[in-house]
């Protein structure tokens, strides 16, 4: 995040400061669709820079070395039985919980705040837990946590 916001304060500033120098050459603001696209993509530009900075001034690293293996935690590797109580069928899939910047589901990294992972924190191996997720009510148990 600390290089894209170089990137954004540094390089990418500069670019749409020039096409908007480049946009005024042209004359006539109030027909001039060039200057409104840099106006645009500049007031997309800061609004990244500030979500970043917010997000900086309120980061909390976690060292992964320090976190016990008994429950569920952010920074938590689980593995889990999903078990669709309508089917009878279950599945062992593997998530890792983390903070919603970098939650990535396809690829097993969910959210602290999303369903199944705000159900599945503070639980331990052994555990039961039912989330209703879009496809019904599903039950997750904890097989093992590291």
């Amino acid at each position: 995040m600390e290089d894209e916001l170089d990137e954004l304060k540094g390089n990418k500033r500069k670019e749409v400061a020039g096409k908007i120098k480049v946009a005024l050459s042209f004359g006539d603001l109030s027909e001039n669709s060039e200057y409104d696209e840099a106006k645009n993509e500049q007031a997309i530009v800061e609004a990244r820079i500030a979500d970043i900075e917010a997000m900086l001034k309120q980061v909390k690293v976690v060292d992964e070395s320090e976190l016990s293996s008994e429950n569920i935690h952010i920074g938590s590797k689980a593995e889990l039985r999903v078990t669709n109580p309508k089917t009878g069928t279950s599945q062992v899939v593997n998530y890792k919980i983390v903070g919603s910047n970098e939650a990535d589901p396809l690829n097993g990294f969910i959210s602290d705040e999303s369903a199944v992972g705000k159900a599945l924190l503070d639980h331990a191996i052994g555990d039961k837990v039912k989330v209703e997720v879009p496809a019904g009510t599903m039950e997750y148990e904890v097989l093992t946590i590291s």
